[in-house]
Parts: C-alpha cells; sequence; structure tokens
C-alpha cells in the first residue's frame, strides 16, 4: 500500500527535496552534499564542502580559462565517419552532435590566457567521455603543429576515457600520431603545459596528455592508463590507498603540480610569462 511506502529524499542544505529533476541538482560523491545545479556552476563546479572537483564541460572551461573575446578556434567542422561501421555508432554521434553542439570530443584554437597568447586543446567529458577517436587525434596533431608553425606555446586540458572502441586501430594510431607531433613541436624549443583532469584515462595518458614540459593536475584526479579494478585484478594485490589519483602521482614524481581549479587561469598565466621572459604578447 502507498501508506507504507518510503520515500526516498536528498538533502541540500538543511532543506529536503524528493524527485529532484535532472540537471537541477547534483550530489557530491565525495561527501555527499546535494548541490543545485546553477550555484555549483557559479562555483566553478567545485563542491564547497570538501572541495571535489567535478567534470567541466569543455565551453565552460575555456569561458573560464581564456580572455572573453580573445579565442579563436580552429578546425571546428570536422567531424567523425564510421569506418568500421559499428553499430549504433553513427546514430550515437548524431545524437551527441546535437545535444552538446560540439562536433567532436575536443575544441581546438588559439586564445589569451591572462594576456598571453597560446595554442588550446580542451577535451569534451560531456561528448562520448571525451573518448579519442580519429578525429579527436587529427584535431589535437593540427593543433600542435600550428603552434609549431606559429612559435607559441601550447596547452592542453585533458579529460578523457580513453580510445575510443568504436574506431578500433584507427583510434589506437592517434596515439602515436600525436606524440610525434609534439616530438617535432619539442625539438623546436616551444612549451607545453598538459592540465589533467578527472578523468584521465587509457590512450590519452599513454600518449599527449603524459608528455608535457609542465604537467599540472586538479584535485583528486584519476589519471592512469588502466583502471585501477584492472590493475588489482591482474596482478592480485591490493592497490596503496588513493592509487592512481593526482595526490599519488604527485608523491611519485609523474606530475609537477596539483592546481585547485579556481587558480589554474593565473597559474598557467604566470607560466606563459616565465616562458615569454616577461614580455606581454600582443
Amino acid at each position: 500500500m502507498a501508506l507504507f511506502r518510503k520515500t526516498r529524499y536528498s538533502q541540500v542544505g538543511t532543506r529536503e527535496i524528493k524527485n529532484v529533476p535532472k540537471n537541477i541538482a547534483s550530489k557530491c560523491p565525495a561527501c555527499k552534499h546535494v548541490h543545485i545545479e546553477k550555484d555549483l556552476s557559479q562555483k566553478l563546479k567545485v563542491c564547497d564542502r570538501c572541495g571535489h572537483h567535478f567534470s567541466l564541460p569543455s565551453r565552460q572551461r575555456l569561458k573560464q580559462i581564456v580572455d572573453e573575446g580573445t579565442f579563436q578556434e580552429i578546425n571546428k567542422e570536422l567531424t567523425s565517419l564510421d569506418p568500421l561501421e559499428f553499430p549504433g555508432y553513427g546514430e550515437k554521434l548524431e545524437e551527441l552532435r546535437e545535444k552538446t553542439g560540439l562536433n567532436e570530443a575536443v575544441i581546438t584554437g588559439f586564445g589569451k590566457i591572462g594576456g598571453y597568447e597560446a595554442g588550446l586543446g580542451i577535451m569534451a567529458p560531456e561528448f562520448m567521455l571525451g573518448s579519442m577517436g580519429s578525429v579527436v587525434g587529427e584535431k589535437i596533431t593540427r593543433l600542435i603543429d600550428r603552434c609549431r608553425e606559429k612559435k607559441k606555446p601550447l596547452v592542453i586540458f585533458s579529460a578523457s576515457g580513453g580510445a575510443r572502441m568504436q574506431e578500433s586501430i584507427y583510434s589506437l594510431l592517434q596515439m602515436a600520431k600525436t606524440s610525434a607531433a609534439l616530438a617535432r613541436f619539442s625539438d623546436e624549443g616551444l612549451l607545453y603545459i598538459s592540465v589533467l583532469t578527472h578523468p584521465t584515462t587509457g590512450g590519452v595518458t599513454a600518449s599527449f596528455a603524459m608528455l608535457g614540459d609542465i604537467n599540472l593536475a586538479e584535485p583528486g584526479s584519476l589519471i592512469g592508463f588502466a583502471g585501477p579494478r584492472v590493475i588489482q585484478q591482474t596482478i592480485g594485490q591490493k592497490l596503496p590507498e588513493g592509487f592512481q589519483r593526482a595526490e599519488f602521482l604527485l608523491d611519485h614524481g609523474f606530475i609537477d603540480r596539483i592546481v585547485e581549479r579556481k587558480k589554474l587561469k593565473k597559474e598557467l598565466a604566470l607560466l606563459l610569462r616565465l616562458h615569454e621572459g616577461g614580455e606581454r604578447v600582443g
């Protein structure tokens, strides 16, 4: 009988609400506090109770990091095909293009950060979990090559579930392609700053995400190739506390610094200023 059915409630501050519609509220996976989505977005999607960093959509990341009115997108028109005729893949791509307004899982272009111009790649976790297919690899490679031609520094924000299985070998080839482009870029003595966000895994970690001259990460980000559960099952041993989180990688020398989201723009501007020798661009 309905009289005896239990109703599930979620806490928002001191108020109780039930049947919360999607995109209205989000529960912090760390402290379980429920945030009104509009308020959370105004806080750059960082929990003000425990500091947990939620995944940040690419357009919001772009707005936070790049000086207003300075971003010029490149290769926006590139879209994925379905070379293997993977069941449902074409339909999924069309659905995501309509839903997100993006053609693929990365935005690339040039803009200024605190007055300093750089090439920018911002992966989109809202598009197939930021997975790397042939177009993502192509856009990243073209960005790297354009930065090399223009003698500009490069900043890439990674957020990815890894290589896109629907494209099989075409996706895996992007690991070598992006890494080779970065090798040519590095030979010119140019600066590449990699910013790893939650999550950065699989083929993206095994290629351009970990090849920065400076590797930064947001707090608590999961960073690794295979997931911790897969590794634990494979080796048959319990993994250390916090394994593959940003803090663990910092302690073991895999990244250079952990930077809170609200401080990232200032940190990047400082690094770009030091690279430019203190002279402003433009």
